[in-house]
């Protein structure tokens, strides 16, 4: 009887790391889809906040105007001039740049043909602050909803629930098949209204 036992237990072993091992062997080549690879793979984004600050004034202030001054425009010309680094000029730089695009010297056309660069920044920029901006509407004490333009981006964990998040960004993952995470871990408990 303990020899019958003995054997169904190590036939059951061998079995399961047969599984296994058919299993990984199977997912190791597996490898993620490639695109044309034309894309930006990193970018590091290290505008100030005083630059992300004056050149979300000025596009707010410029919305109804004959022209509008997009700020990714206005802060990828700061970080042509700047060399990807945002210091003390940066602010000028937004402020000159906001002055010719106005009376209309410029175009956003014209920066990307005049630097090098400026289409890097722009794409890149575009990336992380693009949809931050724009309209929206909101309800008001009527119980009416208004349209208006401004800063639109939001927490996604609701006022007032706990959570935690693991800034992970760009960490390798080795489960199902290597990788590098994109994404930022955040964690409430159950029952916490998120929106996404």
């Amino acid at each position: 009887m303990k020899n019958r036992l003995m054997i169904c237990l190590m036939l059951s072993a061998l079995i399961l790391a047969a599984g296994i091992y058919l299993y990984e062997s199977r997912t190791e080549g597996i490898t993620a889809v490639q695109t044309s690879g034309d894309y930006i793979k990193w970018v590091d984004f290290n505008v100030s906040s005083e630059a992300l600050k004056k050149a979300c004034l000025l596009d707010v202030e410029s919305y109804e105007n004959e022209v509008h001054l997009d700020w990714i425009t206005l802060l990828a010309y700061a970080a042509v001039r700047g060399g990807g680094r945002f210091d003390s000029k940066s602010l000028t730089y937004i402020e000159d740049i906001a002055g010719q695009l106005s009376d209309g010297e410029l175009t956003s056309q014209d920066l990307g043909e005049k630097y090098q660069y400026f289409s890097y920044y722009y794409e890149a920029y575009s990336a992380v602050l693009g949809g931050m901006l724009g309209e929206y509407e909101i309800e008001n004490e009527t119980g009416e909803y208004e349209k208006k333009y401004g800063l639109k981006a939001f927490s996604p964990i609701a006022k007032g629930f706990a959570y935690q998040d693991y800034d992970d960004f760009g960490v390798s993952r080795s489960f199902g098949f290597k990788r590098q995470h994109l994404g930022h871990d955040m964690m409430g408990l159950i029952g916490t209204p998120t929106r996404i």
